[in-house]
């Protein structure tokens, strides 16, 4: 990419199309073209081939993205599936017909088996049973690498597809009907030491094992790909895309302390209680990236899980978050 050309971030008001925009804008790149869903609705193939037409970017960062914790994926999932298709499906197919140089789809590692074997490398894709509790959101995501695939294959575009593991960072969902593990743990525990309360009710047994990636860094390692890499730089056996992590992981328990050691840092003496519901949903029971692959190709994930959660609460105490 060149400093000057048009770049489209689809979805650049979310957590992982604002971390593009920013770092397009700080490395200075000066064209870059976004829409509100207001003004323009993905879902509308029609007015995403008019957009596409109109404004001829170059490249594309598919960002946009309808998404949700395990609650909301076992709520809505005919939602999840639908909405995530349609986007994903009407954004690839406008970029082929009007000649968009290269494009950078964002997956998510929730689209490997529910029992892969670990770390989970890119060929593990489509080799067992997902997890029930989001595998709407996952056969959706499934498509979309599948149709970049193809249309490298029979069109020859360069179509590119990041899985990346669980993310944070600034510009989160706080909502607690709607958001992920990550976020609602900060806003559960700063609602704690403000009222007072001496327990916080958590989901599962805190026994799972999750990596989290900073949302910072993703943006890093997908405009690393986009200026330097191609899809045959990335190409496995089962599609054009690869990992993108820390290559580390936690349970539940001990990302839940370590927030709850940040949220109550500036009140000495205080804490709360954690006290776990098993009655609900783990989920995975483990999910680590292989992220050798990426890291063979020149990048590494910078921001350690402690540093990431005090940059996160930052944002969130500044109110410009949705909550």
């Amino acid at each position: 990419m060149q400093k000057s050309s048009k770049i489209y971030v689809a979805g650049h008001r979310g957590l992982v199309g604002s971390a593009i925009a920013r770092s397009l804008k700080e490395k200075g790149y000066t064209n870059i073209v976004t829409r509100t869903h207001s003004e323009l609705d993905l879902l509308n193939q029609a007015k995403v081939n008019e957009f596409f037409e109109t404004e001829k970017p170059e490249y594309v960062f598919l960002a946009a993205a309808h998404v949700g914790g395990i609650g909301a994926n076992s709520t809505y999932p005919a939602d999840f599936i639908y909405k995530n298709m349609v986007i994903g499906f009407n954004i690839v197919e406008a970029a082929r017909k009007n000649g968009v140089k290269k494009l950078m789809n964002l997956g998510s590692t929730c689209i490997y088996p529910k029992m892969a074997e670990q770390p989970i490398k890119e060929e593990s894709l489509l080799t067992g049973p997902l997890e029930p509790t989001n595998d709407a959101y996952a056969l959706a995501k499934i498509s979309v690498i599948k149709l970049c695939t193809a249309y490298n294959k029979q069109h020859g575009t360069n179509f590119l597809s990041v899985m990346p593991t669980n993310l944070y960072g600034i510009g989160d969902n706080y909502e607690l009907s709607g958001s992920h593990v990550f976020p609602a743990m900060i806003r559960k525990f700063h609602e704690a030491k403000a009222s007072g309360e001496d327990v916080v009710h958590l989901w599962g047994d805190g026994t799972p094992l999750r990596e989290f990636l900073f949302a910072g860094d993703l943006a890093e390692a997908v405009v690393f790909l986009m200026e330097s890499k191609d899809a045959k730089d990335i190409r496995t056996p089962t599609g054009d895309f690869v990992n993108v992590g820390t290559g580390k992981e936690l349970t539940i328990r001990e990302l839940a302390e370590t927030i709850r050691e940040v949220v109550y840092s500036d009140c000495p003496g205080r804490s709360c209680k954690i006290e776990w519901d098993s009655s609900k949903p783990n989920g995975t029971p483990r999910k680590l990236c292989d992220v050798s692959r990426l890291n063979s190709l020149g990048w590494k994930a910078k921001v350690d899980i402690k540093e990431g959660i005090k940059i996160s609460y930052d944002d969130f105490l500044s109110g410009n978050v949705r909550k």
